[in-house]
């Protein structure tokens, strides 16, 4: 079996006493490629390191979160910039929009994430969209760039049917992760008539851990929780899921 963690911060302080215990657990499960999206410039050194350490495996993009557009949003701009000018990534991400916690930089946020799109359709890579309280608003911001031939995931996706057949329309694909085990999340009602040729999987680790570690930290082996649920949610074997959500992660990340 070969799945693909679309994106897990395993780079994170979280895993720094057993990163290698962490991705043996993971590839005795099955999981051959970690995606690694960018926070911002205090992460980055970690994250490429990683990605050294693990060649082909841990594949790692570039991009400046929304909850790290701050006062200085310009410099980090800069630096996801000449980063993207000086190698290649996997993708642009994560970006998008985030009111959850703070609306301080709401403007300079859009700036931020209209920015890093152009960027990608300009390299020819995919993004990997962070949205939180702000469903619509990142759609439409996405569409236009998306009607420019701009493809990529909406990570960690916990909308509505309605969300759901907007970003499959723009050709997106949706990020499931461990929230499709909640009780209650409504997320399986949603996916039902989603064909599935537009999802992918994921764990965000350590962050979002699948039913029945909830609570504690996730990781990339815990992945299998996931593709079980939507294997069921989609009536397909866990074999078929597992081939089908791979191949659409190597289409999108070429």
């Amino acid at each position: 079996m070969n799945l693909i963690d679309t994106h897990c911060h395993l780079y994170s302080e979280e895993f720094e006493g057993d990163i290698d215990a962490v991705i043996n657990r993971a590839k005795a499960e099955g999981v051959t490629k970690f995606f690694l999206p960018a926070i911002d410039s205090s992460s980055m050194e970690a994250m490429l390191l990683l990605e050294e350490k693990y060649p082909n495996e841990c594949i790692a993009m570039m991009g400046l979160h929304p909850c790290y557009v701050k006062e200085n949003y310009k410099e980090e701009l800069a630096i996801v910039e000449a980063q993207l000018a000086a190698r290649s990534f996997a993708a642009v991400g994560e970006i998008g929009l985030d009111f959850y916690w703070d609306k301080t930089f709401t403007a300079q946020q859009h700036e931020a994430f209209a920015q890093q799109m152009q960027w990608a359709l300009d390299k020819q890579l995919p993004i990997v969209i962070h949205t939180r309280n702000a469903m619509q608003e990142t759609l439409e911001m996405v569409k236009p760039f998306a009607a420019k031939g701009l493809k990529g995931i909406f990570h960690c996706f916990s909308g509505s049917y309605e969300s759901a057949k907007q970003i499959v329309d723009m050709d997106f694909l949706l990020g499931i992760g461990g929230v499709i085990t909640y009780k209650n999340a409504g997320l399986p009602e949603a996916l039902e008539n989603i064909p599935v040729e537009y999802l992918v999987l994921e764990t965000d680790a350590p962050y979002l851990t699948p039913v029945p570690f909830r609570g504690k930290r996730n990781e990339s082996s815990y992945l299998r929780y996931i593709l079980e649920k939507l294997a069921d949610v989609k009536k397909l074997s866990i074999l078929e899921l597992a081939a089908i959500t791979s191949a659409n992660a190597e289409k999108l990340f070429k």
